[in-house]
């Protein structure tokens, strides 16, 4: 056999074994291709499946505020109003039951300043704490995290005698104080972990430049902690807006309790007007909703960071 003929016959096997090489191949893409199918397919679903799970309750809440109180309490409920009384969300703001309104602006007070103390105290602390070694750094950051197990609700008597002994029981500030306190904790320990990250370089840079202690932390340290800053944000006026049990404890006037005991107040001993608890609370968690669509992405950022080197 002379070299142009095996040249040849090594040109053809080479040929059907590159088309067979190239059927096998295209063949295991298109599985791959419908298994990969599959598996969006299957995680669409049970994302779905999530997300009814948790709408269903809003839903069911949504749809029983615009019904009647007799609808409700039918002995054939049905889930869809069969008419649909939108005039629920006006009426529920002039019920005798409470003074709504006034739970709102309460709420927002309350919400709003505890949020803002716990900041202006926490903001510091954390700095102090991830920056410098003191004696009892250890302990004091341990005391920190022990105080987040106490509940307001555990300690309602002792906060009303000693709120009732400085004369500011049945006030905004009562609560503003409470919620401060019992949301300092995690505030200071989310923001000292991310204190914790900057590297004190970056400090003596700004040092040598001269800047002062100050300019450090609100000029420097604060831009790149912002998304832990808005994550404590979040889930101290989170909490401060759901508290409930120290509010209905300290706050005795209608007028000044939050919405979260104001709610309550539909809920009788022999009768239950459902129709305005759906619609309050409807209501009351439209700002929440809001206040995370408006800082979804710092949210996210400050929950996430750090997870990722």
């Amino acid at each position: 056999m002379t070299v142009t003929e095996t040249r040849a016959m090594l040109a053809q096997g080479g040929d059907r074994g590159a088309s067979g090489h190239a059927t096998a191949p295209r063949k295991r893409r298109y599985t791959e291709d419908q298994v990969s199918l599959g598996r969006v397919v299957l995680r669409t679903l049970a994302g779905l499946v999530v997300l009814v799970v948790f709408i269903l309750p809003y839903l069911i809440m949504f749809f029983g505020s615009v019904k009647t109180k007799a609808q409700i309490r039918s002995v054939d409920p049905t889930y869809f109003p069969t008419e649909w009384h939108w005039e629920n969300y006006l009426n529920m703001w002039s019920t005798p039951e409470t003074p709504l309104p006034q739970n709102m602006v309460s709420t927002i007070v309350i919400s709003v300043f505890a949020t803002l103390l716990v900041l202006a105290v926490a903001l510091p602390a954390a700095y102090y704490t991830a920056r410098f070694r003191f004696p009892f750094r250890m302990v004091f950051l341990f005391l920190v995290i022990v105080t987040q197990m106490l509940q307001p609700a555990v300690l309602t008597s002792g906060l009303f005698r000693q709120f009732a002994a400085l004369g500011m029981i049945d006030t905004w500030s009562a609560m503003i104080f409470i919620n401060a306190a019992f949301n300092l904790s995690f505030a200071v320990w989310i923001m000292h972990s991310f204190f914790a990250g900057i590297p004190k370089e970056v400090d003596e840079a700004a040092q040598i430049d001269g800047a002062g202690r100050l300019t450090v932390l609100f000029r420097i340290n604060l831009p790149l902690v912002w998304p832990g800053i808005v994550t404590a944000i979040v889930f101290t006026f989170v909490a401060c807006w759901n508290e409930f049990a120290a509010s209905l404890v300290i706050l005795s006037t209608a007028g000044n309790q939050p919405m979260s005991v104001a709610l309550t107040k539909f809920v009788g001993q022999y009768e239950t007007s459902w129709h305005y608890v759906f619609g309050v609370s409807i209501v009351a968690i439209i700002p929440v909703v809001v206040l995370f669509m408006l800082i979804e992405k710092r949210l996210v950022g400050g929950l996430t960071a750090g997870s990722v080197k």
